[in-house]
């Protein structure tokens, strides 16, 4: 055997170990995955009305938080001398927290105002606005009902509806936070996979 012909034994003996090693050995993985996420944010961005939004989910909650922060105010206020008590006054102010903060919602969702601001995270600000709602609804319907009053007690009725709907509103935003979704407008997630062998 010439040095030549050494040569080309020991490289194909070392290209048939390499082809095993490879095979066989633990630490070489035989094929190769790459996932790829990517996203894309589709929004429009001019003002318009959309009456559409109301027939929504999100938007029927808004509208019965509306209208029960609305109710529940009004019937305390009919309680005469009585809504002065301290669980009147207090009922009262969440009453209206809930009625114009879910009102300018309702009105910024109504205009696509919330698409136009798209880069603000409404939806956590939501949710969070949502939970402290329910639990401040929740121990004001209590003290209301509780209250020896005939108007209190259907005041303390329209705040468990309300503490209801924004329980439900609160669980929705969590749903979307943690899909990733915009509160108003569109954003699409495509996965692209590819496998490579060697």
């Amino acid at each position: 055997m010439g040095t030549e012909e050494k040569l080309l034994f020991r490289l194909k003996l070392l290209q048939d170990l390499n082809s095993n090693m490879a095979v066989t050995e633990p630490g070489f993985p035989s094929q190769h995955t790459t996932t790829t996420v990517t996203s894309n944010t589709s929004v429009q961005t001019n003002i318009r009305f959309d009456p559409k939004y109301v027939k929504t989910l999100p938007g029927i909650l808004k509208c019965i938080q509306a209208v029960g922060s609305l109710l529940g105010f009004i019937f305390i206020q009919a309680s005469g001398t009585l809504a002065y008590h301290s669980t009147g006054s207090v009922f009262s102010t969440i009453a209206m927290i809930g009625f114009w903060c879910t009102g300018i919602l309702l009105v910024l969702y109504l205009f696509h105002i919330i698409e136009k601001l798209y880069k603000i995270p409404w939806l956590k600000f939501e949710f969070i606005f949502c939970i402290i709602m329910t639990l401040f609804y929740f121990i004001m319907s209590i003290l209301a009902v509780t209250f020896n009053n005939v108007f209190y007690e259907i005041a303390g009725v329209f705040g468990f509806i309300c503490m209801v709907a924004y329980g439900l509103d609160a669980f929705l935003k969590f749903r979307g936070i943690r899909n990733g979704e915009l509160a108003q407008g569109e954003r699409v997630v495509s996965k692209q996979t590819t496998t490579t062998t060697y």
